[in-house]
């Protein structure tokens, strides 16, 4: 290794390049998404090291450690609790010894450290004492890094804990403190780029800035905003490569090399110092970024678009996509329960089953407009109320059935409005079935005719008619889809113009045959070819022979095999929990086949459906 000055003075001499994604690369290996990547500088240090020998081939000067996420919370969640220090240490290891083997002068070793992946009260149960401890449980093992690179937070509460627990227990290593930002310009808290800068500035630390995001041009435009109230900080940016998008069942980053070169230019010329990638980048991307940043003759970047138009403020930009959206993209395996809401005014036991549930780890409560078309509370009350009060993510149940065109915009622009980003189309049920009969039972548009409405239209800023409505709106839209459909070609047919409209994903009704989804899909790609949005699979727990013979019998869509059937009368008084354990044997078997589960409780048995959720996140862990 050439010449080493020690980082922080390195930092006055001119822009320092970073490396890219270590995530990408490892998944593009073949290591699966849902694995433990840290715990590879443990069982595969060799693919650690050549990642990290080929972005210092490609011209990095800062490698940062495979240890974002190994923190006691992550590797809990894997097992590896007690494998913080080891799998720390490894990694700065494994960093150390590609920095020594190059001949390049000044290559350093910077210790990744990420969120901890739990809230912090008063947003979550985790107090800020034991968030510091656990920062000071990973950092420790860091303390052999040149730097430390605290990324990709967006709660600045977290993130102030983490540099304090560097501060006490690496008191001479430098620290660059990164916040990523949501598409429309704002922390997933809420926080814009100048409260994050001034809330940064007082941290004292190295260098502030800006990693993984949407990319590089919203990162250069939040920086612009960061300097506007902290000039004269050292900034560092680290975009992604793009928005990800899902594409086959992969997660793909559109920005190529070409375009990090150019926009390597940009930063380097707003005042950037350390430059960089984050998800999606890879060596070829920091090999281009080198060689533009090396070019005498290259001094300014050549941009598509005009960049300096654009502004943290433009009420064209649509919100950031809802957490559903991005686990969803992320290929996260997503619990959803299905919760109806009071006939009443009492809300008390609606907030008490949803607090119960989100403890167990359901993802997200689908909230059913007048089921049965029963009379009930309109669910966006219960929606707001869930996510204002329980702190869980919904799911509104929208029926096109008895409203029209301009009722229906209104409606979605209320939702919207109040902070419920996750629609289920439906027709609905009709009302003669239910508690009036007379009631009107129109409609102006069908399922599939709305998703069209939301996606392309008032997704894109415009009603129905084309007129402007300001701020697009940013719905994620599901639909369903009957696995069990005694016509599947017809089922297939519709399921295939749900999602040409633009569904994101699909929610099926209960099944208790895996074979009923296996047939699904490949009928499916028979016609169509692949499948190309996930499908939330539902199931529902039987709760004695008498409602198994009820559903098998009286409700379209559901088929339950004679062997259950017969578990289920065999089960006696103890039926509830042997449909309980049916649903948790399906439940693991579908973890390798579908994107999810949507589970139905009956009777108002939470608690059933608490045990089902806990087994499956178990089962992950």
């Amino acid at each position: 290794m050439g010449i080493q000055i020690p980082f922080r003075d390195r930092l006055s001499q001119g822009v320092i390049l970073a490396d890219g994604a270590m995530g990408t690369l490892l998944h593009s290996q073949g290591v699966p998404i849902d694995s433990c990547f840290d715990e590879l500088n443990l069982s595969n240090p060799a693919l650690v090291s050549e990642i990290h020998r080929a972005y210092l081939e490609a011209g990095a000067e800062i490698v940062e450690t495979n240890t974002f996420g190994a923190n006691r919370f992550k590797l809990g969640e894997h097992g590896l609790e007690g494998q913080v220090a080891a799998i720390n240490r490894a990694a700065v290891s494994l960093a150390r010894q590609a920095v020594e083997a190059t001949s390049q002068p000044n290559r350093y070793v910077a210790g990744s450290v990420g969120p901890l992946g739990v809230r912090l009260a008063p947003f979550g149960r985790v107090p800020a004492r034991q968030a510091y401890e656990a920062f000071c449980e990973q950092i420790a093992a860091l303390c052999g890094a040149d730097l430390l690179f605290l990324e990709t937070f967006s709660d600045l509460l977290e993130l102030a804990e983490a540099v304090r627990a560097a501060r006490d227990v690496c008191p001479e290593t430098p620290i660059v403190a990164e916040v990523t930002f949501t598409r429309d310009d704002r922390t997933l808290l809420g926080d814009t780029p100048q409260q994050v800068a001034e809330t940064l500035a007082g941290l004292g630390v190295s260098a502030i800035g800006v990693n993984c995001s949407n990319g590089p041009a919203q990162i250069m435009r939040v920086i612009r905003a960061m300097q506007t109230v902290a000039p004269g900080l050292v900034y560092s940016a680290m975009p992604n490569a793009g928005w990800p998008e899902y594409v086959g069942g992969r997660v793909m980053y559109p920005a190529g090399p070409g375009y990090f070169a150019e926009y390597a230019l940009a930063l380097r010329a707003q005042g950037v110092t350390i430059i960089g990638g984050c998800c999606g980048t890879t060596p070829a991307h920091i090999a281009a970024m080198r060689a533009a940043l090396d070019d005498p003759a290259r001094t300014t970047a050549v941009l598509v678009g005009d960049v300096e138009a654009e502004s943290t403020e433009d009420v064209g930009r649509p919100p950031a996509p809802s957490p559903l959206a991005q686990k969803i993209a992320h290929g996260d395996f997503v619990i959803a329960v299905e919760i109806s809401p009071p006939r009443g005014i009492a809300t008390e036991k609606v907030l008490r089953a949803a607090e119960l549930l989100r403890s167990a780890g359901v993802d997200v409560l689908n909230v059913a407009d007048t089921p049965m078309a029963r009379m009930r509370m309109s669910p966006w009350a219960v929606s707001y109320l869930l996510q204002q009060q329980a702190r869980i993510e919904t799911v509104l149940h929208f029926p096109t059935r008895g409203r029209n065109l301009l009722r229906i915009q209104g409606d979605l622009l209320a939702a919207h409005a109040l902070g419920v980003r996750n629609l289920f189309v439906v027709m609905g049920d009709p009302t003669h079935i239910g508690d009036y009969p007379e009631a009107a039972d129109n409609y102006d548009i069908v399922p599939s005719g709305l998703v069209r409405l939301i996606k392309q239209n008032l997704n894109a800023g415009r009603d129905s008619a084309g007129n402007q409505i300001g701020q697009p709106t940013n719905f994620l839209v599901s639909c369903a889809v009957n696995l069990c459909a005694p016509d599947l070609d017809r089922e297939v047919s519709v399921t295939r113009r749900k999602i040409e409209n633009g569904a994101d994903y699909l929610i099926s009704q209960p099944i208790f045959d895996l074979d009923a989804y296996d047939r699904f899909v490949a009928r499916y790609t028979d016609l169509y070819g692949t499948l190309s949005v996930p499908i939330l699979v539902g199931l529902l727990p039987l709760y004695s022979a008498r409602h198994a013979s009820f559903l098998h019998n009286e409700v379209p869509g559901i088929l339950i095999p004679e062997a259950i059937m017969a578990r289920i009368e065999a089960a006696g008084e103890d039926a509830p929990q042997e449909g309980v354990r049916i649903a948790q044997e399906l439940a693991h078997q579908l973890r390798q086949r579908a994107a999810g589960l949507y589970l139905m409780p009956q009777f108002g048995r939470y608690d059933l459906i608490a045990e089902i959720v806990e087994s499956v996140r178990a089962r992950v862990r």
